[in-house]
């Protein structure tokens, strides 16, 4: 699924609007741990599991910049853990918490409970 250089290959479906994700078979253990081996990918997990809603890329605040950020945001969808589709100029994020479920039982709880208690997740906020 992932080349030399861990981005996607042409063997990657394409949901709305032209947003390469992989489906729920395609993901891959070792993709969602690197994924959320980062601090900063593992907090925007962390956020989006608080909520049920679809956040911009924007509205966190993280302590890097734009075009880092947006590095993160697509490690995280090339992985699978989180689903982006535009709205207009924008790109909504929402957890893919149920696909993940249904992969792997209990590892996203059990990697945030543990983030939480030694205190990595929840220095990142998001703004509605």
């Amino acid at each position: 699924m992932y080349d030399d250089r861990r981005t996607m290959n042409a063997e990657m479906t394409t949901t709305t609007e032209e947003i390469a994700q992989p489906t729920r078979e395609q993901l891959e253990l070792s993709a969602v741990l690197h994924a959320l081996s980062d601090p900063v990918r593992l907090k925007i997990v962390e956020v989006l599991a608080r909520s049920e809603g679809e956040y911009t890329c924007g509205s966190f605040e993280l302590p890097v910049t734009k075009s880092t950020c947006t590095h993160h945001f697509k490690v995280l969808r090339e992985a699978g853990l989180i689903h982006q589709r535009h709205k207009g100029t924008m790109r909504l994020n929402k957890l893919r918490r149920d696909d993940l479920e249904a992969r792997f039982p209990g590892l996203l709880d059990t990697i945030l409970q543990a983030a939480d208690e030694a205190g990595v997740a929840g220095a990142a906020s998001a703004v509605p």
